[in-house]
This record gives C-alpha cells, structure tokens and sequence, in this order.
C-alpha cells in the first residue's frame, strides 16, 4: 500500500493528504500559479479546498510568508472561484 504524503494546510494548520490541498507555487522565474496537479516546480503553499481556510490565510498573509513573496489579489480571487467551482456556494 502506497502512502500519501501529508501537507500543512496554511489556512487553517491541519495535516491533510496532499491530494485534497490545491497547491500554490512559485516558480523558480517568480511566478505565481495555481498547481491543479501538484507537480509544477518551484515553491508550494497548501490550501484546504475551504475558502474559510483562504480567508485565514490571507489575514494572516500566511501563503505570503510561505511563498516568500507579495500575493497579487488576482491569485486569491482564483483560489476563491476554483474553490467555489468544486465546492458550491459558500454562505
């Protein structure tokens, strides 16, 4: 049986499976994406899929710090619309 690796969420500090976090990175020439595969190289930040979670990050620039860099609102505004994609309305 494989193991899967577990990952930190910046939000909310819970160890998850790393499947279930979406994956911020920056790449090795600064740029900033969301990872859906979790494969792109470079410097990655976990999210849960729970834009509760997104909101504590952002307060606490938690993903800025783990990034090491400015996060434009442009970036978290995706994480809210892919996390509202997969997960319905929130309210």
């Amino acid at each position: 049986m494989k193991k899967i690796p577990q990952r930190q969420c910046t939000g909310c500090r819970e160890m998850r499976p790393k499947p279930e976090l979406i994956r911020v990175v920056r790449s090795p020439e600064g740029e900033l994406s969301i990872d859906s595969r979790g494969k792109a190289p470079g410097r990655g930040a976990y999210l849960c899929p729970d834009p509760e979670c997104l909101k504590k990050a952002v307060r606490s620039h938690a993903l800025e710090r783990a990034l090491d860099m400015k996060i434009p609102d442009e970036i978290y505004a995706r994480l809210a619309a892919q996390m509202e994609a997969e997960h319905g309305s929130v309210g």
